[in-house]
């Protein structure tokens, strides 16, 4: 497999630190253990051992803080290490440090590297886990539907407690695919969701955020949307996204909402949102003029009218096209069978 990441492992610059470090002396008695432990492994020629252990050495230092040195560490172990699982798991190390510094250039290389991997081996738990580095991976960059997929994916197998706490999970999980899945969608995989009933009501900020919206009180959506947007203001992935990410949303609620009539008066709109008439009016206007929202409004009466093309004539012409499509085909069939 050819090399994807651009950063390549410095061995010669590791054994000049780690000696220092033991000519100095004073380790922390963690290391100097695992130090011991790696000359030992060296003096008995055990690539294994020596794998294992630098990669021990890595965590110490990824956990410490000094990425870079981890880095380096995990590049050498990842040269001497056979297996595809083993690459798989130095691999979600280095990316676990990109989430750390939010390096978006690192991660997309180690993102890259493992679905290489994968190509070649992995078992289903190192899979299942690197589905939630993708996730939250799409999440930085701002992918929203395919992250909520991604943890859709793996709501009952989720153990990637390492990047993010299972609580975190739930939560990314209602707020991606609440912005980017259809409702029927979130019904059937969100709203009903055992793993999701089982800790929802310890969210009440997101239980109410979520069921108001599925269940059209939209004035109370608007009350718990400002505390979401706090969580998203202040999330480690996805705050430099929150006005993406509240924009995409209040077309969602709008959506939901007009859906259900073929007109509808601004100020009845704007009572059920618990919104001002003019707030309200220039938000739609906004959408309408960017055409995320197929209506448009006759201020002389002060209504709404949807655009929004009707599924039932949609599929009608479906059929149309398609009896054409087939009527052609026999008219054909009988011609050069006259013939």
């Amino acid at each position: 497999m050819s090399k994807i990441r651009s950063i390549q492992a410095n061995p010669t610059q590791e054994e000049e630190l780690r000696k220092a470090e033991v000519e100095k002396g004073d380790l922390p008695s963690a290391l100097s253990a695992l130090y011991t432990r790696l000359s030992e492994a060296e003096q008995n020629f055990s690539d294994i051992d020596i794998r294992d252990t630098l990669i021990e050495i890595g965590d110490y230092f990824q956990a410490e803080g000094n990425f870079d040195r981890a880095i380096n560490i995990y590049l050498i172990a990842y040269d001497k290490a056979g297996a595809s699982d083993i690459k798989i798991d130095i691999t979600l190390k280095i990316a676990l440090i990109g989430f750390k510094t939010k390096n978006l250039d690192m991660l997309k290389k180690e993102i890259e590297q493992a679905t290489a991997l994968f190509e070649e081996g992995g078992d289903w738990e190192r899979k299942n886990r690197f589905k939630a580095y993708e996730a939250v991976y799409f999440m930085m960059i701002r992918n929203f539907k395919q992250a909520a997929h991604n943890f859709l994916d793996i709501l009952a197998t989720f153990t990637s407690t390492e990047l993010i706490s299972f609580q975190d999970f739930i939560q990314y999980t209602i707020l991606m695919s609440l912005v980017s899945l259809d409702r029927a969608t979130i019904r059937t995989k969100v709203i009903h969701a055992p793993e999701i009933l089982s800790v929802i009501r310890e969210m009440p900020t997101i239980q109410q955020f979520l069921d108001s919206l599925y269940k059209c009180n939209y004035k109370q959506f608007i009350k718990s949307f400002v505390d979401v947007i706090d969580l998203v203001a202040n999330d480690n992935y996805i705050s430099q996204h929150k006005r993406y990410w509240a924009r995409e949303m209040r077309v969602v609620a709008y959506s939901q909402f007009l859906e259900s009539y073929r007109s509808v008066t601004l100020e009845s709109m704007a009572k059920s949102f618990g919104v001002s008439i003019d707030f309200l009016d220039k938000e739609l206007c906004e959408f309408i003029s960017s055409g995320r929202l197929p209506c448009k409004i006759d201020r002389v009466n002060g209504v709404i009218e949807s655009n929004r093309p009707d599924s039932r004539s949609a599929v009608y012409g479906s059929i149309v096209k398609s009896g054409d499509y087939i009527l052609n085909r026999l008219q054909k069939l009988a011609r050069i069978m006259d013939v």
